[in-house]
């Protein structure tokens, strides 16, 4: 099927991202009582409903993210993209954990620290499979990523074509459907029932994108919506406890999780192309900053000052705070950081293939005899009738 020409970046999803990042700020600093002391249903009565589904932006993160990462995995191998996501995540990442430390040990007022090899550890971003505490709560979705960035690579191997994503989105949704009664650990670390719905019609609505829609591509785009609606109530009591489940309505994180394939089916197709506003690129580009410092943090300086500052006033300023730090770890971080990141990783790879390439390129049966010269006027004959485009092949071969 022949591709479409991709126009320019897509502003509007830039947007989504920090609109999904917001909805979790909201939800941590205004649905729970952590950083209050007490149930905020009193402090911010009419808020307080509507935070108390701010967690779906985690889902609508890894429904951005099936979008973004097939459309970053094409054209690319293995190392080239590997480079991309490492000094992408890592920069801003690490800056997270070294200000939640400093601040949870400036303050342990509502999170605190179980060792210095927890922090460690942390810096790797692999201690989802170790068991080690998170610095943050929130660094828990990073793991996840991380196994969906392993399960591209897989078709990253064996080649980014239309084909291949659509065998993924068969198998995985199988995987996934399958795992919670097949009782296989492995499996259902790296199936993610509860998120694998997001992240493959997150590819599907790209390949509408790169391509062009048809009945395959929505088929699974609403098989995905609809198994995505089977994990709500765990995600209710996982967030907000058992209680919430009987006591809360599911409508409205239907209805937003709805809202959210709308949106990005809508961009895949184009409806939102003519927006090109440059401030939404800067918004994309304070999210996963804003993301990695907000909670605990936040939370903090919330519990600190709750006493001292009007509650909406606390919580704006706390928020606006989070969005200056944001930009400034973009700024003077990520961007720098993650350009020598780039820079150095690119020539380590460059090493490891023209260390590697060469043996693979000129190796040679032991057993097989080279070849016997020709005669000296043959092989002068041969010399003069070889066009330069014939030599460098030789030469290459």
């Amino acid at each position: 099927m022949a591709e479409r020409r991709i126009g320019n970046r897509l502003a509007v999803l830039d947007g989504l991202r920090l609109l999904a990042a917001l909805m979790v700020v909201f939800y941590h600093y205004v649905a729970l009582a952590r950083p209050w002391g007490h149930g905020t249903d009193t402090i911010f009565p009419t808020a307080h409903r509507l935070a108390q589904y701010g967690w779906l932006g985690v889902e609508v993160f890894f429904l951005i993210s099936g979008f973004v990462i097939c459309m970053s995995v094409w054209g690319r191998t293995v190392g080239e993209f590997a480079v991309s996501r490492l000094t992408r995540l890592f920069p801003a990442y690490w800056v997270g954990i070294l200000l939640t430390v400093l601040v949870v040990k400036m303050w342990p007022e509502v999170a605190s620290l179980r060792g210095w090899d927890t922090v460690i550890t942390n810096l790797t971003m692999l201690q989802g499979g170790n068991n080690t505490p998170n610095v943050d709560p929130v660094y828990w979705t990073l793991f996840v990523e991380l196994k969906f960035y392993l399960i591209m690579v897989v078709v990253v191997l064996f080649g980014v074509t239309y084909r291949n994503c659509l065998i993924l989105c068969g198998v995985w949704t199988a995987a996934a459907a399958l795992a919670p009664v097949m009782n296989t650990p492995l499996l259902t670390a790296f199936a993610m029932p509860q998120y694998a719905p997001f992240f493959i019609a997150g590819i599907a609505f790209y390949l509408m994108r790169r391509f062009r829609p048809n009945a395959i591509l929505w088929a699974i785009v609403i098989l995905q919506l609809l198994l995505a609606q089977r994990y709500i109530d765990y995600r209710l009591a996982t967030n907000l406890g058992k209680a919430a489940v009987d006591a809360l309505p599911t409508w409205p994180a239907r209805f937003l999780i709805t809202a959210a394939f709308a949106v990005v089916g809508a961009i895949a197709l184009g409806a939102f192309d003519r927006i090109q506003w440059k401030w939404l690129t800067t918004a994309g580009a304070l999210t996963y900053p804003l993301y990695v410092i907000h909670m605990n943090i936040g939370m903090t300086l919330i519990h600190h000052y709750r006493n001292r500052i009007p509650a909406p006033v606390l919580v704006a300023s706390v928020v606006a705070l989070m969005l200056v730090a944001a930009w400034l770890i973009h700024r003077f971080v990520e961007r720098p950081l993650g350009k020598w990141l780039r820079t150095t990783m690119r020539r380590g790879i460059d090493d490891v293939r023209r260390n590697v390439a060469p043996r693979r390129r000129h190796a040679r049966p032991a057993t097989t005899p080279p070849p016997p010269p020709p005669p000296p006027a043959v092989a002068h004959a041969a010399q003069d009738e070889r066009t330069p485009e014939h030599a460098r092949a030789a030469d290459s071969a």
